[in-house]
């Protein structure tokens, strides 16, 4: 059996990724920013996208459906960003995510966001939001995860929302890391790509002469934040957080690490090449496969895209677990009906 999901704030789609490939159906995405759709529809055939704002799609228009994901805008709760929480509008657009769950009663769903939102300055606010996930009728279970205990080549924090329906009575657990020998690294992933990067055209604009679909890195300078800090990985770690912006993608572990020369701040070593990882490089990371093409007309953008993305193998570990979890409730259910039968007889 199937399940079908609702999928909101779909970005390029790395959460509906992972639960395509966990055996889902994705039968609704909806994203309002325009530089994602052709990267969107051209990777997902089999999905509607509502390319209006979540706030303006009546819940009577989205599909029934067994579950509902996604990632709320996250920047307002971030440490590179304003930080102001749920005083923010971004912030806020989580309560159209809880609307839409409330008025469609999913048997479950997923949220994902950024580790800042568990500062204690967005206490009340995190408390707010997990009442209103109880009041929405759903046992909810959150925890701070980390990809890279799950496979992903990444140092990658996020708050993952799970909740269950309350009437399925559903006991979560979420995953048990992987062992640390069975974990990826930089070489794992990137490896063969070493040779081929070609540099964007004047800084940000696409490269068409390339062997390897978006294949290509932002160029020109860096920032005295950027610098404030080693940007490097070697091959045998793990990346530095995938971010969204094509200026804060770390380096390529090719090159030595950064030196410290005082305080928040580094220079890059004499004689070596020191370049972002390219838009392809980071969707590898991300867990993208080379046959999911992101189109733009800005490299940064690619980068954006990646960035806010889910790790599509760290999203598979999480719907193979609610999955998991649904069969077992599906079982028990089965044997009480079972139960009852006989006892009537």
């Amino acid at each position: 059996m199937k399940f079908n999901v609702c999928s909101l704030f779909s970005g390029a789609g790395g959460l509906d990724l992972g639960f395509k490939k966990a055996n889902f159906n994705i039968i609704y995405a909806n994203e309002n920013d325009k530089d994602i759709w052709t990267t969107y529809e051209k990777n997902h055939h089999e999905t509607f996208l509502d390319k209006r704002s979540i706030i303006d799609v009546p819940s009577s228009e989205v599909p029934f459906c067994d579950g509902i994901i996604g990632g709320p805008p996250c920047q307002s709760w971030s440490e590179g960003g304003s930080r102001r929480g749920i005083e923010d509008h971004r912030g806020q657009l989580f309560f159209e995510f809880v609307r839409i769950l409330k008025e469609k009663q999913p048997k479950f769903f997923l949220a994902e966001n950024v580790s800042g939102m568990l500062q204690p300055k967005h206490k009340s606010a995190l408390d707010n939001i997990k009442k209103e996930f109880s009041d929405a009728g759903y046992d909810l279970f959150f925890k701070l995860l980390n990809a890279s205990d799950y496979g992903v080549a990444q140092d990658r924090e996020r708050v993952i929302f799970v909740g269950f329906r309350k009437d399925l009575r559903v006991s979560y657990s979420f995953p048990r890391p992987i062992d640390f020998n069975k974990r990826k690294t930089l070489k794992d992933v990137i490896f063969d790509l070493n040779e081929n990067a070609t540099p964007a055209f004047d800084k940000v604009k696409p490269n068409n002469n390339l062997l390897v679909k978006n294949h290509e890195y932002m160029t020109g300078g860096f920032s005295s934040i950027y610098m404030s800090r080693n940007r490097v990985r070697s091959w045998q770690e793990f990346s530095y957080t995938i971010q969204a912006s094509g200026r804060q993608a770390p380096i390529h572990p090719g090159s030595p690490k950064m030196e410290k020369v005082s305080t928040d701040k580094f220079i890059f070593k004499d004689g070596f090449e020191y370049r972002r990882l390219s838009v392809r490089e980071c969707a590898r990371i991300q867990g993208f496969p080379d046959d999911f093409e992101f189109f733009y007309k800005n490299v940064n953008a690619g980068y954006k895209m990646i960035g806010n993305a889910v790790a599509v193998d760290f999203a598979k570990v999480m719907a193979d677990s609610i999955l998991q979890h649904l069969h077992v409730r599906a079982l028990v259910q089965e044997k009480s009906d079972l139960w009852v039968k006989k006892r009537a007889a």
